[in-house]
């Protein structure tokens, strides 16, 4: 029985699961303007976004800058411990209840926060200099190739052809789904399940 994806000169479906560390070394994100920013107290970072449009990868590459600021994902029922240390990165951040968040601002600490709901009046009341941004607007469909692109390449077995986007298929995507690049990914999870030889993905 031959290996998975070898006929594709791939070692796995580029658009499946990732790793923490493997987002953190793919991703496509501008953020090594924060980390002076983020260096003492009182700076707050805020990616927020819709679900799939790059807050995650936002703070991933953030953490891969700042390894030894920790890291939290908040779940949806807001029961966490907030770790000591400065800056903290902190996915989610919604979830957690408004007056914990409250007593976390209180710290002398800086903080880069992904987040679906826009906080920025309360970060501000509470002292902190505020930079938001919203990646989805951030997406073009050059970057979305490089992000796409760099994703293939990731799991590229050997030297030789492996399959391609068409020219034309990252503003396509991009018409198709929006910036939603959890959807987009989705969606090329299945079109790489389905080919046969090394080729231009169709769209």
């Amino acid at each position: 029985m031959g290996l998975p994806f070898a006929h594709l000169n791939l070692r796995r479906n580029p658009f499946g699961e990732l790793s923490t560390e493997e987002r953190m070394r793919l991703a496509v994100a501008d953020v090594a303007r924060f980390v002076t920013l983020l260096a003492g107290p009182g700076t707050a970072v805020q990616f927020l976004d819709d679900s799939g449009h790059g807050k995650t990868t936002h703070l991933l590459a953030l953490r891969a800058l700042l390894p030894d600021a920790p890291y939290v994902l908040v779940p949806r029922t807001g029961s966490v411990t907030m770790p000591a240390g400065s800056p903290l990165l902190l996915d989610e951040l919604q979830f957690l209840a408004r007056r914990r968040r409250q007593r976390l601002y209180r710290r002398p600490l800086s903080l880069a926060v992904g987040t679906h709901v826009d906080l920025e009046d309360e970060l501000r009341a509470a002292g902190f200099a505020v930079h938001t941004v919203r990646p989805s607007r951030h997406m073009t469909a050059d970057r979305l190739a490089l992000v796409l692109g760099r994703r293939i390449e990731s799991v590229r077995r050997d030297d030789g052809p492996v399959p391609t986007l068409e020219a034309g298929a990252p503003a396509a995507l991009l018409a198709r789904f929006g910036a939603d690049v959890r959807a987009i990914e989705s969606h090329l999870y299945e079109c790489f399940q389905r080919l046969r030889e090394v080729q231009r993905v169709q769209v």
